[in-house]
């Protein structure tokens, strides 16, 4: 259930009569209540705040800072998309920290708004975003019904991997600058994260490796020449 608090503040979750809290819907609008008084540098109280008050402040408080970093990657994925040559720009005057933020937008772009759980942290989906678009409202549907927690599901999901899904390896690159500017240009001219981009880049190159070493690209196994320029049979 939820309710209005006195103040005119945002709809706060209320106990459900199953004792489990009420989920956050998607159309709901954030706010402060009217005790809480905001500036650029400080969090103003009214005096002689009860305590049910300063806790409500508090949890409207979590649930914007989570929420801005849904509001920032969505932010990010606009501007990229619609200003491809100058979106960079526009980030620096903000002063606010382009890898960050192109983190924001990464998991944005992978989990799309209908899969989006209020219910649940950022840091929930951010764990899902690797997997199939398929997967994640499955693992994010568990983690609301179960209440787990961001390193719990990040464990079962884990669990889950090694029993049915590839391993992930981590490979480490080092560049200079000028190539990784050089690179993030080029992905950025296609709306793309770059870790995407390159990925892309390195499963064509391998596959004309591939190809003029003798083996036809997404079999795995090794063909000769002659046999991979023979048409299919039938």
């Amino acid at each position: 259930m939820k309710d209005v608090n006195q103040e005119g503040g945002i709809l706060v979750n209320q106990p459900s009569p199953t004792g489990r809290p009420a989920a956050s819907t998607c159309t709901e609008r954030l706010a402060l209540d009217r005790v809480a008084e905001t500036r650029r540098t400080s969090l103003a109280l009214r005096a002689g705040l009860n305590l049910a008050d300063w806790k409500r402040v508090g949890l409207q408080l979590s649930r914007i800072s989570d929420s801005s970093t849904w509001w920032l990657g969505d932010w990010l994925r606009y501007g990229r998309e619609h200003y491809p040559r100058r979106y960079r720009q526009a980030v620096e005057e903000t002063a606010l920290d382009y890898q960050t933020l192109r983190n924001y937008a990464w998991v944005a772009g992978k989990v799309a708004p209908s899969e989006r759980r209020p219910g649940l942290s950022f840091q929930h989906h951010a764990e899902v975003a690797p997997l199939p678009r398929s997967q994640q409202g499955t693992w994010l549907e568990r983690a609301e019904l179960n209440g787990w927690s961001r390193n719990r599901l990040r464990t079962e999901i884990r669990a889950a991997g090694r029993r049915d899904l590839p391993v992930a390896q981590v490979v480490q690159l080092r560049v200079d600058d000028a190539h990784l500017a050089r690179w993030r240009q080029a992905a950025d001219v296609e709306g793309r994260e770059l870790l995407d981009w390159m990925t892309d880049i390195l499963d064509q190159e391998a596959d004309t490796a591939r190809l003029l070493g003798g083996e036809t690209p997404g079999t795995g196994g090794l063909v000769p020449r002659q046999l991979a320029r023979l048409p299919a049979a039938g």
